[in-house]
């Protein structure tokens, strides 16, 4: 009779490493803020029909205080969800900034990408802002800042160039 004899086991490397839980959520939050960036862009990006009219401007001046903003008939589509209630430069910091009432008057809840223009009396443009609202359901109201960040000493007008709606 033979005898058999049990081989060894090869000795084996250290277990293969798992991934932290911490490191799992951070990309995920990092592929999140990429894919809200990449969207932004991409809306902003888009083609802006010159049949369509913006909200009526602002007008106000460093340290001005806000200047509500008529009220006209809104245009169609996004852009009429839109209006600017102030436009003001901050007199500490010199930056511009349009105070909007974004209305969600589609059938289905909404995310919205507002693009906002600040220009001289002479239509020179000295700056640009975005606001974003998410989730706003029908017929809600939200209240946002489309804050700029360049330095402007001069009157400013404030503009809507482009707003972007998408179902959320």
């Amino acid at each position: 009779m033979s005898q058999q004899h049990a081989q060894p086991t090869p000795p084996q490397g250290p277990p293969p490493k798992k991934v932290g839980a911490g490191k799992i959520v951070g990309f995920s939050c990092l592929g999140i803020v990429g894919l809200v960036v990449i969207s932004a862009v991409a809306g902003l990006a888009g083609s802006s029909d010159p049949k369509k009219e913006a909200a009526p401007p602002a007008a106000a001046g460093v340290g001005a205080r806000p200047t509500p903003v008529a009220k006209a008939a809104p245009p169609g589509g996004a852009e009429g969800d839109v209006q600017i209630k102030t436009c003001e430069v901050d007199s500490s910091l010199g930056w511009a900034k349009a105070g909007l009432t974004i209305t969600n008057r589609s059938s289905k809840t909404s995310n919205y990408m507002v693009q906002v223009e600040f220009v001289d009396a002479s239509g020179t443009r000295l700056g640009d802002a975005l606001a974003a609202t998410n989730n706003l359901a029908p017929g809600q109201s939200a209240q946002n800042t489309a804050q700029g960040l360049d330095q402007i000493k001069s009157k400013i007008t404030c503009k809507v160039t482009k707003v972007t709606r998408y179902a959320s």
